[in-house]
């Protein structure tokens, strides 16, 4: 692996001051006091942001119900355009949204740059739904000339909690559909990154969109709670994992409050004998070790190879992950950057050192964590073992971080009992030149989608989520519109003539 680290360009690049955003308010202290944020490239202190609590929560609810009235009735064109508006400043603010994920979450420059690209396509797509929602006419069982139809309507006010490893594309993804489907939005955004909500909250205001329609609080667990439990607001969309899911879960059941859960994952990436090895290990390597240092719900963790290219396969994974350019991703060619912050840096050595102890896996490169220039930032190295053991807890616990688990197999049937035995089902991929066998197994994998010879984005047209531990609802497409609207029907009588 080769190493580089440019901290005199980090010098130069500067975060942007965060606030409490609500209504037309910026607030640049909140009652849950402040957090010290800390370059995970670095493991320095670079700015101290002011957290809501309960009481700026409240707040951010009452702007956003006074401003729902007036956003929902706008013409839907109008919504559209503002969202449109709202996508060519995210595109005009590229570099700025490129130098933040850099310090605030270490995103590569050229992975920043990807994301951006979709969060504008998100935002592009979305704005083209507003003016396309429509109801019903129900005549089937019309009686003495009465008339039922249905109309969509938005719920009001939404809660977003997002997580911190792509905020960007995760703010498009749930208040583009929102917005244009008429609702306003309270935001709390990761204390990890809130940098990159502000600055989309602050184009939103530019763009045309009227205060108090998103609201941005980046907050306490106390501030999430409330969030979550407030009677004004009317749904949760939350993205993160299980464990805090189930918790705002068992808050929404308290007061019958919908919600959408975007979770994690262990997807399996399944090489086949007649798959193209150079796509097939460039997708494990990237998607599914590399690509934000492995914190991604969607990677691909657990690459399952067939028995007779099995050792072709860990030979080509060895040296890709040596050629794989780490360091510091300020610099322009670095690819692989550190994890977020010290305790995950701390919880994915003790992953690794406990699958050594246990037997689970051969470790054949990397578990340790990097050294020399990159000492003092949280870097772990790109780390694979093979001949895992699919029942252990290397193949089964979510690591979210740098650790790529491959198993062999025989043939299909075994990769589909593989690859099913788990509790999540976000995704899975498959490598194969056979058109059959790729319906056979998008047939029977038990994920939310299948990616078939490389193809893994997230396109804002087609339905995204997840089955089991990985949640439940749909991010993208017309289903990802639907989550934010409820049908209201209307049933008219007809008037007797009585004169």
């Amino acid at each position: 692996m080769a190493h580089q680290f440019a901290p005199s360009v980090a010098e130069h690049l500067k975060l942007p001051e965060v606030a409490l955003r609500i209504g037309s308010e910026e607030l640049k202290t909140g009652s849950g006091g402040t957090f010290e944020h800390i370059n995970p490239s670095t493991g320095r202190r670079q700015a101290s942001i002011p957290m809501a609590g309960p009481d700026e929560i409240d707040r951010a609810v009452t702007a956003a119900v006074a401003a729902f009235d007036q956003w929902r009735r706008w013409r839907p064109a109008a919504r559209r355009d503002a969202l449109l508006r709202l996508a060519e400043l995210i595109e005009q603010h590229r570099p700025q949204f490129q130098a933040i994920a850099t310090l605030e979450n270490a995103t590569p420059q050229r992975v920043a740059d990807a994301l951006v690209t979709q969060s504008k396509e998100w935002l592009n797509y979305y704005a083209g739904w507003a003016d396309k929602l429509d109801g019903s006419v129900s005549s089937s069982f019309l009686q003495g000339g009465d008339f039922t139809y249905s109309q969509p309507e938005p719920y009001g006010v939404i809660g977003i909690i997002i997580t911190w490893n792509v905020p960007l594309l995760s703010l498009c993804m749930k208040v583009a559909p929102a917005l244009a489907a008429g609702n306003t939005v309270v935001i709390k955004p990761s204390e990890l990154t809130p940098f990159t909500a502000d600055l989309f909250a602050r184009l939103a205001l530019l763009a045309g969109i009227p205060a108090g329609v998103i609201n941005t609080v980046p907050g306490t667990a106390q501030a999430g709670n409330r969030l979550v439990e407030h009677r004004q607001v009317e749904k949760i969309s939350f993205t993160g994992g299980p464990a805090t899911a189930r918790k705002i879960m068992a808050t929404c059941a308290e007061h019958l409050k919908p919600s959408v859960m975007e979770l994690g994952g262990k997807s399996a990436n399944i090489i086949f004998n007649d798959a193209d090895l150079g796509v097939a290990v460039g997708s494990a390597i990237y998607s599914g070790l590399c690509a934000l240092s492995g914190q991604a719900c969607i990677m691909g963790s657990r690459l399952l190879v067939q028995d007779e290219i099995y050792d072709s396969v860990i030979e080509k994974l060895i040296a890709a992950v040596g050629a794989v350019q780490c360091g510091d991703p300020v610099n322009p060619g670095v690819l692989f950057g550190p994890v977020i912050n010290s305790a995950a840096c701390d919880r994915i050595l003790g992953m690794i050192q406990a699958a050594v102890a246990s037997n689970a896996g051969k470790l054949i490169i990397g578990g340790k964590r990097m050294a020399g220039a990159l000492a003092e930032g949280y870097f772990v190295e790109p780390t694979i073992f093979a001949d895992v053991d699919p029942d252990s807890d290397l193949a089964q616990q979510e690591i979210f971080g740098p650790v790529l688990s491959v198993i062999r197999f025989k043939d299909e049937s075994e990769a589909i009992r593989i690859a099913n035995n788990t509790v999540f089902g976000l995704a899975a991929y498959v490598h194969t030149r056979d058109i059959s066998r790729v319906h056979r197994m998008a047939d029977q994998l038990r994920s939310g989608s299948v990616y078939v010879n490389g193809a893994g984005r997230l396109p804002p047209n087609a339905p995204f989520g997840g089955i089991g531990d990985s949640g439940f609802g749909r991010e993208g497409g017309k289903p990802g519109i639907e989550e934010f609207i409820r049908p209201k029907t209307v049933a008219i009588g007809q008037l007797q003539n009585k004169a």
